[in-house]
């Protein structure tokens, strides 16, 4: 089997070729390396390529034949799509039919798409399943939205595979410490609690301790980079056995708080993390969990890592020593 990875050099795209690698497949890492790290994957496989030049995705085409592409390139900070909108339909929208197009010229009818959680906007349940209203509230949430349109009329169209896998919040590292989550821009809450018990970044804002939860601070639906990896190496299955354009959510099965994530990485690192309590950001909900029970049935998907200690101590190696 051969597979190419948009986005391979990147956090979550990283852990998906390592997978791909262990288990025999030959991977293809197409990356313009804006936010990812050549030093994540092997030279050999990556090209340097951009979605929105379909001239460079010919070089990376020329790889192949292959047997699926797996879509990890997207631009994904929720403020930033506010404040430049048309940059992230650009990237993640015509970046994606780009992608598609190419497909369609080199006869690869098989993908699998890094959706997210963030296209159903304010929850209405206190598990987001499948059937969820779609209405996504930023520019981020609505270009992935875009895509799962075009992959469902793709495959009406042209017999084309796809699944689409939506989840919350990518956390942890490879358990061997060999690639993490390194952003130039960090929001993510996990790498930030890290980063403050380390001293090399400022002290966590807290953003509001007052919601509607056990605790008073949000809670979040955190999952492991390598369980996102597994899921869409099942999807692969999935696909040879059932056409069409599938769905899926991705989640650890509970919901964990700021709180509960400041004390787990205290117990783990050994060091306090520096914390003040900031007002509310406007449209954060307090609650926000994802139902993975379809996965589960239908991929026979299951996350190894459950417990929120499990998690962080992955990050927390990587964060001690990162390579890149």
């Amino acid at each position: 089997m051969k597979i190419l990875v948009c986005g391979g050099a990147g956090y979550i795209g990283s852990h998906m070729v390592k997978w791909l690698n262990a288990r025999g497949v030959d991977v293809c890492v197409l990356d313009n390396l804006s936010t990812g790290h050549a030093a994540a994957v092997g030279a050999r496989q990556l090209v340097v390529a951009d979605l929105l030049d379909p001239g460079s995705l010919e070089a990376a085409f020329a790889r192949g034949p292959f047997d699926a592409v797996m879509h990890f390139c997207a631009r994904s900070l929720v403020g930033e799509s506010i404040r430049e909108p048309l940059g992230y339909y650009e990237n993640n929208v015509v970046g994606t039919l780009n992608l598609l197009q190419a497909m369609q010229r080199h006869g690869v009818g098989r993908i699998v798409f890094s959706s997210t959680a963030a296209i159903f906007g304010e929850p209405i349940a206190a598990r987001i399943d499948e059937s969820h209203p779609k209405a996504p509230i930023n520019p981020y949430g609505a270009s992935k939205l875009m895509v799962e349109r075009m992959l469902a009329d793709a495959a009406g169209a042209y017999g084309l595979r796809s699944v689409s896998l939506r989840y919350f919040n990518a956390a942890g590292a490879s358990p061997e410490g060999d690639i993490g989550e390194a952003h130039a821009c960090e929001t993510h809450l996990i790498p930030n609690v890290l980063r403050a018990a380390l001293g090399v970044g400022d002290a966590l804002s807290v953003f509001g301790d007052d919601w509607d939860t056990e605790d008073g601070t949000c809670v979040r639906d955190y999952i492991h980079v390598d369980d996102l990896a597994q899921a869409h190496w099942r999807a692969l299955a999935h696909m040879d056995a059932q056409p069409g354009a599938h769905v899926f959510n991705l989640g650890n099965g509970q919901g964990f708080s700021v709180r509960q994530v400041i004390e787990a990485a205290e117990r783990i690192a050994g060091r306090t993390v520096p914390h003040s309590i900031a007002p509310r950001r406007a449209g954060d909900p307090a609650t926000l969990v994802a139902s993975s029970a379809r996965a589960r049935d239908v991929l026979g998907w299951s996350p190894v890592y459950t417990s929120l200690e499990s998690i962080i101590e992955t990050a927390w190696r990587w964060h001690r020593a990162p390579r890149f």
